[in-house]
């Protein structure tokens, strides 16, 4: 077992979540929502309505599970890989094929669903709740929010989305590794073993932005689905919530939030895979 990298992820996971949130909450709006035609009049409309405190809605449930999450990814990313090098019969020497990456990259993005499935549920709807101030909000906070949908929908409530959520993350993380080594492998100087640190913030960055690219569209499915009925339109399922967005808005609906999630992706990946690193680095050096 890779242990460093579990720890490492978590790390990295927790710090990504912090750069990014902001971001994040204005990318949600605008896939659930239809008031703002665009990312600086969300901006506004949030900071005007809401003040700075709008962005963070949400927050302290993401921070918590991130880490579990994100060691479940580079952890199951790093022990598949290691065992398809296994079953290839490789030494430790030889390069990782880009298959084997690609394949434990979805593996590392689908094992996290289970964990991740409830926060970000609770993230979404948290969010998308923009009361106005003489107005009493549905969801208290997170606690409060995750209790009354597993009241009111059920546990199963708790994984509305699920579906989009592993088709989104498996392919975008996928993506994602796949990017990452292959910069690392091109940049990284010939007698070196280990990728300089301009190479690994560009990689990271680079590999956050085309991972989101393929993960945007399910991403936008699995925020519709996890509002469902709370935001006043309701979706019998996953196909019919992409025929009815598709239908109504245009293929266009399918890359909401597209500019802002690869805003958002550079820095936030660029920081976890520095983070992953050096806490990689470290724990192998002291051991």
């Amino acid at each position: 077992m890779h242990l460093a990298d579990f720890v490492a992820g978590s790390v990295g996971g927790a710090f990504g979540v912090a750069v990014g949130y902001p971001l994040d909450t204005v990318k949600v709006r605008l896939q659930t929502q239809t008031r703002d035609s665009g990312v600086w009049e969300c901006v506004r409309r949030t900071c005007r309505t809401e003040g700075v405190s709008g962005f963070y809605r949400g927050m302290s449930m993401p921070v918590t599970t991130v880490s579990i999450s994100s060691s479940l990814v580079f952890g199951t990313y790093r022990n598949v890989l290691h065992l398809l090098r296994e079953l290839r019969h490789r030494s430790a020497a030889d390069p990782h094929h880009k298959a084997d990456i690609f394949v434990s990259g979805f593996a590392g993005g689908v094992a996290q669903v289970l964990v991740m499935s409830p926060a970000d549920i609770v993230k979404v709807r948290l969010q998308c709740q923009t009361n106005s101030p003489d107005s009493k909000p549905k969801y208290r906070g997170p606690v409060h929010c995750l209790l009354r949908i597993a009241r009111d929908e059920g546990l199963l409530g708790l994984y509305k989305g699920s579906a989009a959520l592993a088709l989104r993350d498996g392919p975008s993380f996928a993506t994602y590794f796949l990017t990452y080594n292959s910069i690392c492998d091109l940049l990284r100087p010939t007698d070196s073993h280990q990728t300089g640190w301009t190479v690994v913030l560009l990689a990271g960055g680079v590999s956050g932005m085309c991972g989101w690219a393929v993960g945007t569209p399910m991403d936008v499915i699995k925020a519709r689905l996890q509002v469902s009925g709370v935001s006043g339109r309701r979706y019998r399922g996953f196909f019919h919530c992409i025929s009815h967005s598709v239908r109504t808005e245009g293929v266009a609906v399918l890359f909401k939030g597209l500019t802002v999630n690869c805003i958002r992706a550079f820095p936030v990946n660029m920081s976890v895979f520095a983070t992953y690193e050096l806490v990689v680095r470290f724990l192998r050096s002291a051991s």
